[in-house]
């Protein structure tokens, strides 16, 4: 009606108006004048009001009483028609509000009249509605008659009349009502409400205004009514009934409450009338009990109605929902009769209406909080919020435990509707049916009570069905389980909204000041006020006591419902919500810190996950499963906690076995247990910062579920679904097996989430892994079943996900995993070390704030377990260790920073009999270290570095290992090198502030090598380490680490202060030497079979001693050259001449000992030592002449103490360049020098006279020094004679000369000789045999340019040489050794270890150098003083006459063809040299020596042998020619300076030789050619020369020559006469060869000497001798006719030369006559 003001509506208004009037006219026209005329002037009137009016609308409602009387006159009519047509005008004038209150006034009695008369009674009802609702003219009686007026239409018969006016009633009261508000918003800004106190006791109405005086009487008629009583304002009242009365209060309390709360004089109607009248009509209910017989009470109980009792609980609701702060107490006892109506004996609709009452409460938590505030909370009065609670927990109870009289069978009318069944459960999971058929439906199900769940409302909505039958009389019949639903509903509601309620409030609160948690509420009160005396405070304090006093007072009642629920539920969504129920009560008393329903309320849903019955200590103990076995009381009922039942009807979805000690049969999980899990993961995860202590329960349960479903933890301490061969008894449907992935991810999560907890619950979540997994540890000891892994798995999950701060629970987390690590249970363990070395893994790669680089106690921290794993002794625990520091490395070995010492130390834990692979892997960690580390880790760790290397050298278990930390170490050093000077500056640095802190404390600074400097420290402790393994028992291991040692000093040793060095050579050297000599000397000398696996051993190290032998070798050669090469660095040191004496005595026993290989390579050294072997590595040979010695070169300059040493590398590179530098030698003290020079001497002497000396006895095992030992040892001495040669005297040439002798004798054994003498028959020397030669070679150089006095050592020289020189014919002995000829020595290369045979060498061709020698020195000194007087030519005849003499028998033919040469040029020389001095005699001995050796020679009594050539023979025979030659130009011309003797010796030794003497063994075919001719020739020669030659001294002379000749020639004659004769005789037969052959050679011989005698001077030869010429002629001549050709041809060259004597006989004639 917005538009009724417009003009176009006031038009249509006056129009309707006329109209409307007009009719009226019309039909009163015949039966009711007065009206008609009442109608037309109405018309007139309506226009008049328009034509003068402009508010037409405002001029009609003042006039309105005149403008409706002709409608009331219509209506009196009671023609229904036309009291139609009134109805419906007065109706349009009220909607146009244009009715004043005279006129409603009159409109109302109207309406009376035709209510008395029963007329149109709707269009009434109608009517009045209209009038009240369009305006607020009516007032007081006229509102009080038109609200009866409805009241009475509304008890007629009529049933469509009775409803319409029931409604219209409604609609009345409440306009009444509303009026009301809107008047008091009119005049609220006048005087503003004040909200009452409940105390008022003001009755007066005087004060009220209009419309609220209406609503007052009003309400006050009804209560009258419901009462009984007859009201004061509503007169006229016929009838009325209580329902209709208590549902009027009911609307009005429910939708105006603020009239009641605003006004004193309704609240005091409410207090003073209602609750008494509510409280009265009860009465019934509370009196009756079910069953009791009539007979029991005297008077009859009046039974309780079903619709005044239920209006009454409706009224009930409203009250405390709406009033409750005006009527505490009236509220108590409606509570209380609440409670009541729940018990057992009252009628099941009345506990059925009551228990939707009491879920109309559960509904509203604010309500129930002040419930709790103003009983609860106050002594003395009725617990009534606990009260409600435990009733209904009873409720619960009681429905279980009397089944309700409904009837069974309609649950089983559902069918097989699989519809509202479990989503799991497949078509035949056998889920228990009752009766016969199979239900699905959901329902609860305990002990045989069967009740179905009935879906009764929308959850936090107590939408009730009974409350609103408001049409029943009779009570209906409550379908079975709608209680149950409802009470069920109640108790979800209650938690839902309690929780939601207290929790909002605490979330509040908190975020204004956080709160304390658990176990400080109370003292938290306290401390707070104190802390701020502010009145939030102070209501926190009120707020947080409410909060624990409303789950104090609820928690008992709803744990023993929801639990027995939980039990009974069949159904999962019931499941589902009670669960939810439990957790979030268990949330909230965590959060309120109620420990004790805390963990109640845990520990039922921990049972829930776990079978029936399962033997959990952590549950059963607990203080709050003692609920479980107690009775507590509600209203002094004693109600039992109902334990569960264990035949609940659930589908089992998964078997498995407990976690116990003792193996026990299998247990079954349901899928209700698993939806228990869930909802306690659920828990964990979602409210685990309010667990505390109960994580406890928590995880027990959960590892005890894991272990059944056979959960296993895997990488990062996830769960997995384990393997199925744990057992056969483990058993999964496929339902849980889609699970289980869900489930294990919910624990991880649970466990990730472990990162939102403040820092006490994470304590309490460790705490609690902790102690389950030492129940665990216990439970594992002694049996090698599968233990539970699952705490340590889970605290590993929580440290990884809690890394930003690891800090505050490493301690409590690493120390029990240690422990865990040290279990005898492999997989225990093996759990333990994983989930250890994850955690350092995560916590070092976690990116901490501040950065660990900057927070180093916190890596100490992190790394420290790591340390402490050292102490287990499992191997695979250490193995996990080590493979944690490897990937340490890996990750993070740039950043370990201070970390560094500890990680090495996990290296260097590792013991020997820690096995292989454990060793391995700690060393792959060193490698790792040393290859990319060694610069980022703090210097002082280096030498940590050295210590684990070398102890990873000493290691016997694998080989490679040992070598290669070998190579480590060279690294190291190396890096040392590189790295030199920043090391050395941090070492210093450290070192400084070490130094001041130990001043500080007044100790001294301790550490190795301590007065040297930190980083010649770290050198010594590395050659140390070195030196350690140089005597290590592996021979490969010696070698190696001797190669390495020696390799780094002689690298790197110029890094080192000058000082050091001294420590160098004393303490790391000379130990060393000292070490390796002992073990050498003390060695096994047993064979050793084969070296470990199938490896054959050389025979050269068969046995320890020859393995040690090359340890020896090596150190002593790496000293040497040490001693060598940085002489200049050590000379200067101070006691090097003592050094030098201790490395010479090493150098000799080394020499000396019995080891061919030791004792050579000791006189390498002593070369090396004596810098005759340059210190250059042989691929570097120094590029100088062979003679000089190089001077060792200084790299860089040799700096003072002071720290600017050179850091040059001395490797190839750079001893090239040092050695192009012209540096200069280090000048040292000549008188210094030389006394090491004759040390080294006398050391030379020792070794070689005790090395070659022969032993006394032989036998098997007797040791003979090898050549290469003796060739090395003589090589020695001529550089050393270069350095001793100005002191060198006699004596020492004796003694030099003994060696000499002794060394060329010494045999070689059989199996070496193929090696060192190609084959014997080379005429070859050994080096030994050079090296000899050699040593007196230089000893004669010297000599030569030396001063005079030496050149008496020119005959000792001499001697020694011929010594040598006998060697052709006769060997040297060696001792009693008996030697073979080295062509009998056995090659039987076949039997390799055959006992060796000592074989002399062939000495021949060193005899026969050693004889050149002689010569050629003889050539050179002959004429010295020395010589002369000490015979040396007599010796040298002396020496040569055996050979000679030997001639064919000696061993080598080149002997005495050598020997002749020799003496040949040695006479040449000496024999002047001795004429010079005849007179002197010097020479009288040497004449008869030389006579018989040329005798010897001559007229040899050896036989050539058989196999000898013409060309052999000739060649031979000219030798003897030469030899005869001598005689004849150097003897016979000086025969008058020459013994007379010797002379005649020689003449007659020609004579001889003149002669053809026929050695008696010739066979005839041979003669010719052995028959010496040309030697003959010559003798004859020499003779006939020296007989003729003009220089004839003495006629004796003469004479020998003469009577030579004539024997001669005699001697031809005959043998010519017995040819001829014996030819004559012969005949035809030939003659024997010999005698052709004589023949033959007394031709040649007489052709000789004819020749002789024309060479000689005519005056010399005596006509006798030419007679006795020619009278051979005419014998020979008659040898013409002899048969043999040969004699023939022989014949004819002595004829020829006859014809020189044919010459004309001499005429008479004289001077030209004829």
């Amino acid at each position: 009606m917005s538009c009724t003001n417009s003009p176009e509506a006031v038009k249509k208004l006056l129009e309707n108006m006329q109209s409307d009037l007009r009719a009226l006219s019309l039909e009163c026209k015949k039966k009711f004048p007065p009206v008609k005329e009442a109608a037309e002037s109405g018309i007139i009137k309506v226009k008049t009001i328009a034509a003068r009016n402009t508010e037409i609308l405002a001029a009609l409602k003042e006039n309105s009483s005149e403008v409706v009387q002709p409608f009331l006159m219509g209506c009196g009519t009671k023609e229904p028609k036309v009291t139609q047509l009134c109805l419906a005008a007065i109706q349009r004038l009220m909607s146009h509000e244009v009715v004043s209150e005279a006129a409603a006034g009159n409109i109302i009695n109207m309406l009376w009249q035709l209510m008395e008369n029963s007329l149109e009674e709707l269009k009434l009802l109608q009517t009045v509605l209209v009038l009240l609702t369009t305006n607020t003219v009516v007032h007081d009686e006229a509102l009080s008659k038109a609200i009866v007026l409805c009241f009475r239409l509304h008890f007629t018969k009529d049933n469509i009349t009775n409803n319409t006016a029931a409604a219209t009633v409604r609609q009345v009261v409440t306009v009444v009502f509303e009026r009301m508000v809107a008047e008091d918003d009119r005049h609220r800004d006048i005087d503003p409400p004040v909200l009452i106190q409940g105390n008022s006791n003001r009755r007066s109405v005087s004060t009220l205004r209009p419309c609220a005086k209406d609503a007052y009487m009003l309400f006050q008629d009804l209560c009258q009514l419901v009462n009984a009583d007859a009201p004061y304002w509503l007169v006229g009242m016929t009838e009325m009934t209580r329902t209709f009365g208590l549902e009027l209060l009911e609307s009005v309390l429910n939708d105006f409450p603020q009239v009641f709360l605003q006004h004193q004089e309704f609240s005091f109607l409410l207090k003073e009338r209602v609750c008494p009248l509510v409280i009265k009509l009860f009465s019934p209910n509370i009196k009756f009990r079910q069953g009791s017989g009539t007979s029991s009470s005297p008077a009859p109980v009046e039974k309780p109605y079903f619709p005044i009792c239920m209006r009454l609980l409706r009224v009930v609701s409203v009250l405390i929902k709406q009033f409750y702060s005006l009527l505490v107490t009236e509220c108590e006892i409606f509570l209380s009769l609440l409670v009541k109506f729940l018990d057992a004996d009252k009628p099941q609709w009345l506990r059925a209406v009551a228990v939707e009452s009491i879920h109309r409460l559960c509904v509203q938590p604010r309500l129930l909080r002040s419930f709790c505030q103003s009983y609860d909370m106050k002594q003395h009065s009725t617990k009534v919020f606990r009260d409600i609670v435990n009733a209904l927990g009873s409720f619960i109870q009681s429905l279980f435990l009397v089944p309700p009289t409904g009837n069974p069978a309609a649950a089983n009318q559902a069918g097989n509707n699989n519809a509202g069944g479990p989503a799991s459960a497949p078509a035949n999971s056998g889920v228990v049916g009752i009766g016969a058929g199979v239900t699905l439906l959901p329902a609860f199900e305990y002990r045989g009570a069967w009740i179905p769940i009935l879906t009764i409302t929308v959850q936090g909505s107590a939408k009730a069905t009974y409350l609103e039958m408001l049409d029943k009389v009779e009570p209906p019949t409550i379908p079975e389980g709608y209680a149950m639903s409802v009470a069920f509903h109640c108790l979800l509601d209650l938690v839902r909204g309690i929780t939601t309620m207290i929790e909002g409030e605490l979330g509040e609160v908190e975020t204004e000041c956080p709160t304390v948690t658990e176990g400080a509420s109370s003292q938290s009160s306290e401390r707070r006020d104190e802390q701020s005396e502010s009145d939030h405070m102070d209501q926190e304090t009120v707020s947080r006591a409410v909060w624990e006093e409303m789950v104090s007072a609820c928690w008992c009642g709803l744990l023993a419902a929801l639990s027995l629920l939980l039990d009974a539920s069949t159904d999962e969504a019931a499941t589902e919500n009670i669960l939810k129920a439990e957790l979030t009560m268990a949330a909230l008393c965590g959060r309120l810190g109620l420990v004790t329903s805390r963990d109640a309320f845990i520990t039922a849903i921990c049972k829930g996950s776990l079978p029936p019955h399962y033997a959990l200590t952590v549950l059963n103990a607990t203080t709050a499963a003692t609920l479980s076995n107690k009775s507590y009381s509600i209203q002094g009922q004693s109600v039992m906690m109902i334990s569960p039942s264990s035949e609940s009807h659930q589908q089992v979805v998964a078997v498995g076995q407990p976690l116990a000690v003792q193996p026990q049969g299998t247990v079954m999980l349901t899928s209700k247990n698993i939806q228990c899990m869930r909802t306690l993961l659920n828990l964990a995860h979602c409210h685990g910062a309010v667990l505390g202590t109960s994580w406890q329960l928590v995880l027990a349960t959960l590892q005890h579920l894991v272990w059944i479903l056979g959960l296993k933890p895997s990488s990062g301490g996830a769960l997995k679904p384990g393997r199925a061969v744990e057992g056969p008894s483990t058993v999964l449907t496929t339902a849980v097996m889609t699970d289980l992935p869900v489930i294990s991810n919910i624990l991880s999560r649970l466990f990730e989430s472990s990162q939102y907890l403040d820092d006490v619950s994470l304590h309490h979540l460790i705490n609690a892994l902790c102690s389950l997994s030492l129940e665990a540890m216990d439970m594992a000891y002694g049996n090698n079943k599968e233990p539970s892994l699952f705490a340590v798995a889970k605290l590993l999950e929580t440290g990884l996900v809690n890394m930003h701060r690891i800090e505050i629970l490493w301690r409590p987390l690493t120390g029990h995993l240690l422990e865990v690590c040290q279990h005898p249970n492999s997989r225990m363990r093996e759990w333990g070390a994983e989930a250890l070395t994850s955690l350092i893994k995560a916590g070092l790669t976690f990116n901490h704030e501040p950065p660990l680089s900057q927070n180093q106690r916190l890596q100490l921290l992190l790394l420290n377990p790591l340390k402490e794993m050292s102490n287990i002794n499992h191997p695979d625990i250490r193995l996990k260790q080590l493979e944690c520091v490897l990937q340490i490395l890996q990750s993070q070995g740039d950043s370990l920073g201070p970390g560094w010492p500890l990680v090495l130390g996990v290296m260097g834990a590792i013991r020997n009999d820690q096995g292989e692979s454990l060793i391995r892997t700690a060393f792959q960690c060193l490698q790792l270290v040393v290859t990319d580390f060694l610069p980022t880790m703090p210097c002082s760790c280096l030498q940590i570095v050295v210590d684990v290397a070398g102890s990873f050298g000493l290691h016997n278990q694998e080989l490679n290992i040992s070598l290669t930390s070998i190579g480590l170490l060279w690294n190291i050093s190396d890096y040392f090198f590189q790295r030199g000077e920043t090391i050395e500056k941090e070492l210093n640095k450290e070192e400084a502030a070490q130094q001041k802190q130990a001043e500080e404390k007044g100790v001294s600074l301790n550490r190795p090598f301590h007065p040297a400097p930190p980083f010649d420290c770290l050198w010594l402790c590395l050659y140390a380490k070195l030196g350690e393994l140089c005597v290590d028992p592996r021979p490969a291991v010696r070698k190696s680490a001797g190669q390495t040692l020696f390799s780094t000093i002689g690298a790197h040793g110029t890094l080192l202060q000058h000082a050091t060095w001294h420590t160098v050579i004393w303490k790391v050297l000379f130990h060393l030497l000292d070490r390796v000599r002992e073990s050498s000397t003390t060695a096994d000398k047993e064979k050793i079979e084969s070296g470990g696996g199938n490896i054959l051993i050389h025979h050269s190290r068969d046995t320890a001693e020859k393995q040690w032998a090359e340890t020896w070798v090596l150190t002593l050669a790496g000293v040497a050259r040490i001693f060598n090469t940085r002489r200049y660095l050590l000379q200067p040191l101070g006691d090097f001449s003592r050094a030098w004496d201790v490395l010479l005595d090493h150098i000799q026993s080394a020499a000396l000992s019995k080891n061919n290989e030791v004792s050579l390579a000791a006189l390498k050294s002593f070369q090396e030592i004596l810098q005759i072997v340059s210190p250059a590595r042989d691929s570097e040979k120094p590029e100088t002449p062979v003679g000089t010695v190089p001077v060792p070169v200084l790299i860089g300059n040799i700096s003072g103490q002071g720290l600017s040493r050179p850091f040059v590398r001395t490797d190839s590179i750079g001893e090239k360049l040092g050695r192009c530098s012209s540096e200069p030698p280090v000048v040292t003290d000549e008188a210094e020098d030389l006394k090491l020079w004759w040390a080294a001497w006398n050391t030379w002497h020792r070794t070689g006279s005790e090395s070659t000396e022969p032993p006394s006895t032989f036998d098997e095992l007797t040791f003979i020094p090898s050549q290469p030992f003796l060739t090395a040892l003589i090589q020695i001495f001529p550089a050393l004679y270069q350095h001793i040669k100005a002191g060198f005297s006699m004596a020492d040439l004796q003694k030099l000369g003994v060696i000499l002798h002794s060394a060329v004798s010494v045999p070689i054994s059989s199996d070496a000789s193929p090696f060192i003498l190609p084959s014997y028959t080379e005429a070859v020397l050994t080096s030994l045999q050079e090296a000899v030669l050699t040593a007196l070679d230089v000893l004669q150089k010297a000599i030569c340019v030396g001063p005079e006095n030496m050149q008496i050592m020119y005959p000792a020289i001499f001697e020694q040489l011929l010594a040598f020189v006998e060697f052709s014919c006769k060997p040297p002995q060696y001792g009693q050794l008996e030697t073979k000829h080295i062509a009998n020595a056995k090659h039987n290369q076949i039997q390799l270890f055959a006992p060796a045979e000592w074989v002399a060498l062939n000495y021949v061709p060193f005899a026969e150098r050693s004889l050149e020698v002689v010569v050629d020195l003889y050539q050179k000194t002959a004429c010295h003083k020395a010589v002369v007087n000490e015979k040396v030519l007599q010796s040298i005849i002396k020496t040569l006459r055996v050979p000679l003499s030997l001639k064919y028998s000696c061993p080598s033919e080149s002997t005495w063809k050598l020997a002749v040469a020799s003496l040949l040029k040695v006479l040449s020389i000496g024999l002047p040299v001795a004429r010079q001095h005849a007179s002197s005699g010097k020479f009288d001995s040497m004449w008869p020596e030389l006579a018989s050796t040329l005798e010897d020679f001559l007229f040899t009594k050896s036989i050539p042998p058989d196999n000898l050539s013409i060309q052999e023979f000739q060649r031979n025979e000219s030798i003897d020619v030469e030899v005869v030659q001598l005689i004849s130009a150097e003897i016979l011309p000086y025969a008058n300076l020459i013994p007379k003797a010797f002379v005649a010796q020689m003449m007659t030794m020609l004579n001889r030789g003149s002669i053809h003497s026929q050695p008696s063994s010739f066979t005839e075919a041979e003669i010719d050619i052995r028959l010496r001719e040309e030697f003959s020739k010559m003798c004859f020669e020499t003779l006939l020369q020296f007989s003729f030659s003009n220089k004839v001294t003495t006629p004796q002379e003469g004479y020998i020559s003469r009577m030579a000749l004539s024997v001669l020639l005699k001697r031809s004659q005959d043998v010519l006469h017995r040819y001829i004769e014996d030819e004559r005789l012969s005949g035809k037969c030939p003659l024997p060869r010999q005698q052709v052959t004589e023949i033959i050679f007394v031709l040649k011989a007489v052709s000789t000497l004819i020749d002789s005698l024309k060479k000689t001077q005519p005056e010399n030869v005596d006509g006798n001798t030419w007679a006795q010429v020619i009278a051979l002629y005419p014998t020979l001549v008659e040898c013409i006719t002899c048969s043999s050709s040969d004699v023939c041809s022989a014949l004819k060259e002595a004829l020829v030369p006859f014809k020189d004597f044919m010459q004309p006989p001499a005429s008479k004639v004289q001077n030209g006559e004829s």
